[in-house]
């Protein structure tokens, strides 16, 4: 019987389209590859911790990072968690700096008229300009401001009943998207329910919702008495059993939501450690695997699609993975979920991440990222990942 060889042939080691006009290259190179298969990686350079914040505050852990249409980076952070002798300096959770990281304004906070979340968790400014910040405290709402801090509207009441029928409130919401073609919002609900949840971005009137698989989210079993409720450790166990294709449900935190220029719903699964893909109506189209030989406690708490991203190019040819407990950012086809690349490890130097959560990219296709670290010192950052062009895929050839 003949053997088959399978040997890497490494097309070359140099780096192909080194980019000097930003997203010129980008669109120029991934449009090469419109309807082929993908053939180039796009590779980084680690900044470090890059905007620069005014020398009166310090910046606290950083939960989100988002990008407007100016290319402007808008930082959410969590002030209460300095400490004591740190917050009197604390700067205010909502940051935003232009493309060079210069500071431009802060703002957020308890005020008038909406419930401020009690532990800050996500950002994402839509395409009217509009910023949405959502948390994962007590918080069962989302909120919308105006690039300057003017409150618009709230959809959900902190304090409400938790559960996945309510089409009103929200369960720890923990990130969203507005689908402009449709003025949809999209809500990754989250730390305590199981679902994706839409909107109406506008009116914050609800349209649908569903679970993994595309399926009818489902509430934990009750907590047996003397337990600590639903959504805790005692709570009672999945309602169907594990199958190859991972748990029937989302399995919390429903972590981060993305819809492509092509209408599609991206899903990061982060219990359940894969990122699942669906039509804007809810209907399943696949699935990818992140980290799932990840199991607690040798790796992490076993979480790992934390955030996502895409590439700005046209076909938006990359998706972009933060992955929680392996420290890493993880690059796919966007199309056929094929694993690409990786970079990133434990640690606080440059490049390295402490507890990688989400992350954002501007239109000339540099990462940034924010860590909510455990470790110590506290990786209170954001960093920046500058795209330096493609380098080639490695072809694998059979040798018969």
């Amino acid at each position: 019987m003949r053997k088959t060889f399978q040997t890497i042939a490494i097309l070359s080691a140099g780096i192909v389209a080194v980019i000097a006009g930003g997203q010129t290259g980008l669109e120029e190179t991934a449009s090469a590859q419109a309807g082929a298969a993908v053939t180039q990686i796009p590779k980084f350079r680690p900044e470090g911790s890059w905007p620069k914040l005014p020398s009166k505050w310090v910046m606290a852990i950083v939960s989100s990072t988002g990008i407007d249409e100016q290319d402007h980076l808008w930082v959410l952070q969590r002030p209460n968690t300095l400490s004591a002798e740190e917050k009197p300096k604390a700067a205010p959770p909502v940051l935003e700096f232009d493309a060079e990281g210069n500071f431009i304004q802060a703002w957020g906070g308890p005020g008038a008229g909406y419930d401020w979340p009690e532990t800050e968790h996500g950002i994402y400014i839509d395409p009217k300009g509009f910023v949405w910040i959502g948390g994962n405290g007590n918080d069962d709402q989302i909120l919308k401001f105006t690039k300057a801090g003017k409150f618009v509207m709230q959809i959900g009441k902190r304090g409400q009943k938790k559960t996945n029928a309510d089409t009103k409130n929200l369960w720890e919401p923990a990130d969203v998207f507005v689908y402009a073609k449709t003025n949809e919002l999209f809500v990754a609900d989250g730390y305590g329910n199981k679902r994706i949840i839409v909107f109406d971005a506008d009116t914050g009137a609800f349209k649908r919702m569903w679970g993994a698989f595309g399926g009818v989210p489902m509430d934990d079993p009750p907590a047996p008495e003397g337990g600590r409720g639903r959504g805790s450790a005692d709570a009672g166990p999945l309602p169907q059993p594990m199958g190859p294709d991972g748990a029937p449900q989302f399995v919390p935190p429903v972590h981060a939501v993305k819809v492509s220029t092509d209408g599609l719903v991206y899903v990061a699964d982060r219990g359940g450690r894969r990122v699942q893909v669906f039509t804007t109506a809810g209907k399943f189209v696949s699935q990818a695997f992140i980290g799932r030989e990840c199991h607690a406690p040798d790796c992490g708490n076993g979480q790992t699609a934390a955030g996502l991203a895409f590439s700005p190019d046209r076909e938006q040819r990359y998706l972009y993975v933060a992955n929680r407990s392996q420290a890493q950012i993880m690059v796919f086809n966007r199309k056929t979920l094929e694993f690409l690349d990786g970079f990133g490890s434990w640690g606080s130097g440059k490049g390295q991440f402490g507890t990688l959560h989400h992350l954002s990219v501007d239109s000339k296709g540099n990462l940034y990222t924010a860590e909510v670290t455990p470790l110590k010192p506290e990786n209170r950052r954001v960093q920046k990942f500058t795209f330096t062009g493609f380098v080639p895929m490695p072809m694998v050839i059979k040798n018969k």
